[in-house]
């Protein structure tokens, strides 16, 4: 059987952190799984976040109108992508695995892992027009969030001072990495770590290491398929008709953003559909 591969891209500038002990048990767990595992150490990497020409190498197309997007395909397209953009594409081209490992900052990603996402996922290598969501690029690949909150779960509760944890992570789970095809495995959340006594941390990360023992073969969390929606210009990439009919009668949307003025599925992006493991 072919050695499996596992990327953990991760973002924590200590050492000494819990994200860290997060990131030490997931090489441990998968190694002894007998993965190749590889990780991008961003803040030792010194990984530059913001996305300039500078990733180019070459001639810019268009010089006197710097688009971003559409230049670093072309340069994607003829090898000419900066070498620390390039060394992370190929590392992720190996991985059926990968685990974003980070502390919320702003109930997002660190700007450095932000700037991991905008420059190595470009069109072309991670996605298309054509290819996205359910038909994307990286379909076969499977994806988690793992990371730790400054707050308690109570305060991430849909009652809670902070709001629903479901809402939050829909930009990343569908926005980014739905959008490029993977397949998105229920976050790994570590809730306020810095007030948690010692016993219940290491808890915390045996359950992890216990998870990542069947990671493998989680089901994904629920999406609303592609085929549900009119992928034209003139349907306005909007439901179907007959799909919004269909869910009329029924108590909830069809997923934490697609929820057609109704209440959100409940916890519709941490929890796969039928699986009664909670986070």
């Amino acid at each position: 059987m072919a050695e499996k591969t596992a990327l953990i891209v991760y973002a924590h500038q200590s050492p000494a952190s819990f994200n860290a002990a997060a990131r030490d048990v997931a090489v441990q767990a998968l190694t002894k799984q007998g993965y190749k595992v590889l990780v991008s150490d961003l803040y030792a990497m010194n990984f530059k976040a913001s996305a300039t020409a500078e990733d180019i190498k070459g001639d810019l197309k268009n010089p006197e109108h710097f688009i971003y997007n559409d230049e670093m395909m072309v340069a994607w397209q003829d090898g000419r992508l900066s070498d620390d953009i390039a060394e992370e594409q190929h590392k992720l081209e190996q991985a059926e695995l990968v685990i974003f490992q980070f502390p919320l900052y702003w109930f997002t990603i660190p700007a450095i892992m932000k700037g991991w996402i905008d420059r190595v996922l470009t069109q072309g290598f991670a996605f298309t027009l054509q290819k996205m969501y359910d038909n994307g690029i990286f379909k076969d690949k499977k994806a988690i969030l793992s990371f730790t909150t400054g707050g308690m779960e109570s305060m991430f509760k849909p009652d809670g001072v902070h709001g629903d944890i479901n809402v939050a992570l829909w930009p990343l789970q569908n926005g980014v990495l739905r959008f490029c095809g993977f397949q998105v495995l229920a976050p790994q959340i570590f809730w306020c770590p810095a007030h948690t006594p010692p016993d219940a941390r290491n808890a915390m990360l045996e359950a992890w290491r216990e998870r990542l023992n069947g990671a493998f073969a989680e089901k994904p969390l629920s999406f609303a398929p592609t085929k549900y929606f009119d992928l034209t210009f003139q349907g306005g990439f909007c439901l179907r008709p007959e799909v919004k009919e269909k869910y009329a009668s029924e108590s909830y949307g069809i997923t934490t953003a697609q929820h057609l003025g109704k209440p959100l599925p409940p916890d519709n992006q941490i929890k796969a559909k039928g699986s009664s493991h909670t986070r």
